[in-house]
């Protein structure tokens, strides 16, 4: 009998990438496929559509005999990115991205409701901007509130509804008490969000007809996934508090395994469940694409090859693409500070590495300074920890161990998912 098969998809910002594993016991796996497919250039009312095509592209293009053999499939996806949608997952507006922070009044309310600490009280939560959303459909009648992963895995199952533990935090889910809070019942109807389950729970089979057309088993299960952040920490195989990933992407995301959860919202910092402990983080948005704006994969490589790492730059960058942030501070129109620009290019890029690690250490001390347990050591994952410059400057920041992850790709995060479901996660013993 062939040995059954997982599938994993994670869906950044700028692409979706497809990893297949066979999970062969006792923490072991064998990797079978990886696949990649980019979005390409998007209009704001594109971006559905071209998720929907990526999503059942990506699973089309694997080998015949790969998915055949594939008995469970999981999604993860940009955190607080949500999508409005009918009963049949029709989307009835542009998707809100994960760092759309237009509701501001939204979220000063919900910083009364909830309390300015809570992590729903940003612009950039889920819940302000379903909020926002629901205000302008109102004579919508079987309106869906939905996240990036929740959509897609919907597409697959035919379900209208169901999300994961991790994405619904920002969404004002409580982690703790695993339901609603009652308060929420003040500012959005409750039919209009989505059920929520523990990530990696069954939400049900492949529809017979998506299983057909992409020629699946009809008995391949779809299990609930979580956010990208988080499936690069699951793929980095960190296991005990202390243990850190930063995911050097597009954006920079920090998670910490905790035995203490701290959330406040002030500083965009949040904690998600993870099973007897929590997961204490933040996601900046600086990271890869401000070097993107500035520089080319090539030189990337080539000036990073120039630079001292342990001689500072003798800049005090603070490196947005845009003016906002997140994490470790939280604030709608911070503007990013990138003067003065030197004549050098490789000085120029080294003050944007620096300011970058300078984030990356700022927002770790901010977690402990909250009270998650102390940080033993950082693994790296994403773009961004292939490049050994960028590394040494980081651990110079840090003061403490910095590795490369064991898999750095955060579909495979979302392949183990799929693989073991809610028991990739430590239970209370």
């Amino acid at each position: 009998m062939s040995t059954p098969l997982y599938l994993g998809l994670d869906f950044g910002t700028s692409g979706a990438r497809a990893c297949v594993i066979a999970d062969l016991g006792d923490e072991r796996t064998e990797i079978e496929e990886f696949a990649r497919l980019e979005f390409g250039e998007l209009a704001e009312s594109e971006l559905a559509g071209g998720w929907r095509q990526v999503l059942f592209d990506l699973i089309a293009d694997l080998p015949l005999g790969l998915r055949k053999r594939l008995a469970a499939i999981a999604i993860s996806g940009t955190s607080g990115t949500v999508l409005a949608c009918d009963g049949a997952l029709n989307p009835l507006h542009p998707p809100l991205l994960y760092n759309d922070a237009r509701a501001t009044e939204e979220s000063a309310r919900l910083a009364e409701i909830a309390g300015e600490t809570h992590p729903v009280a940003t612009a950039t939560s889920g819940l302000a901007k379903a909020i926002w959303l629901h205000s302008r459909l109102t004579a919508q009648p079987d309106l869906k509130l939905l996240h990036q992963a929740d959509w897609l895995a919907g597409l697959l199952t035919g379900g209208s509804g169901v999300s994961d533990v991790h994405n619904a935090l920002k969404m004002g889910f409580d982690p703790a008490t695993l339901a609603w809070p009652q308060w929420m019942a003040d500012v959005i109807p409750r039919a209009t969000l989505p059920t929520v389950l523990l990530p990696g729970a069954t939400i049900g089979p492949i529809l017979r007809a998506q299983a057909r057309a992409l020629s699946l088993s009809t008995e391949c299960l779809v299990r609930t996934g979580t956010t990208d952040s988080i499936a690069a920490f699951l793929a980095a195989g960190a296991r005990q508090p202390g243990d850190a990933v930063t995911s050097l992407g597009t954006t920079l995301a920090l998670k910490l395994i905790s035995e203490q959860r701290v959330d406040d919202a002030r500083f965009g910092v949040y904690s998600h469940w993870y099973g007897r402990y929590w997961l204490a983080g933040g996601a900046s948005n600086a990271g890869g694409g401000v070097l993107r704006q500035y520089f080319s994969s090539t030189e990337l490589t080539e000036l990073s090859a120039r630079i001292e790492p342990e001689q500072p730059s003798g800049l005090d960058y603070y490196p947005l693409p845009r003016p906002g942030e997140r994490f470790p501070i939280n604030d709608p129109n911070l503007p990013p500070r990138l003067e003065p620009v030197p004549e050098d290019r490789v000085t120029f890029l080294h003050g944007l590495l620096d300011g970058l690690a300078h984030i990356e250490a700022r927002g770790y001390a901010k977690l402990e300074e909250l009270g998650a347990s102390p940080v033993r050591q950082v693994l790296s994952s994403g773009g961004g920890a292939i490049n050994d410059t960028y590394t040494r400057i980081r651990a110079q920041r840090l003061g403490m161990p910095t590795m490369n992850a064991t898999m750095q790709e955060a579909a495979y995060g979302s392949a183990l998912l799929a693989a073991r479901g809610t028991a990739l996660f430590p239970m209370v013993p």
